[in-house]
This record gives C-alpha cells, sequence and structure tokens, in this order.
C-alpha cells in the first residue's frame, strides 16, 4: 500500500531507549518537525514529543522505517498530544515553548 501523506510509514509502536542520558533511540516516528542543539521536535504515533537537551545531534533519520537516534545530553522529554496543536491562531513551537 502506498502511503499518500508524504510522510513516512513509521512502524505502529513508539518505542525509546535512553543510555546514560548520551544517546536516544526512537522508533514509531511519524515526521522530524525540528532539530537543533538545545531541542528535537518530533510527531510519534503516541503524540508530539520534544526533546530538550544540550549539544543534540540527530545521527540517523529514517521516516521510512519510523526510526530516529539523538546523541547528546539529554535533559528532558515532553509529550503532548497531536491535537493539542491544533488550537486556533497557534503555531507548534509556540505551543511548546509557550
Amino acid at each position: 500500500m502506498e502511503d499518500i501523506t508524504g510522510r513516512g510509514s513509521a512502524p505502529g509502536r513508539h518505542r525509546m531507549v535512553l543510555e546514560g542520558r548520551k544517546s536516544c533511540r526512537l522508533q514509531g516516528v511519524v515526521d522530524a518537525l525540528s532539530f537543533d542543539e538545545n531541542a528535537v521536535v518530533l510527531e510519534t504515533v503516541d503524540g508530539m514529543l520534544m526533546i530538550r537537551g544540550a549539544d543534540l545531534h540527530v545521527s540517523k533519520l529514517s521516516l521510512e522505517k519510523g526510526e530516529v537516534d539523538v546523541d547528546g545530553r539529554v535533559d528532558s522529554f515532553v509529550y503532548t498530544e497531536k491535537t493539542s496543536f491544533a488550537k486556533k491562531g497557534e503555531g507548534l513551537l509556540t505551543r511548546l515553548f509557550g
């Protein structure tokens, strides 16, 4: 079956493995919305996920497989529901940083 959304197929289960706050492997990722050295924002099958930290680097990104690897110092993970970003007049970054 062809994916007509333009996004990767992201296997149905979301899984996260954190190794000593230095390396994080994620599965079930639908889209990578933004990333820089302080934050990575991902859409997962279980909702939106923001990873905050320092010196963050996306070392692997495969949306076809739904996999993302992030290296650096991880300080926090914050999940929100997908629908919470749909509030009228509010952008994604406003909702996450506001």
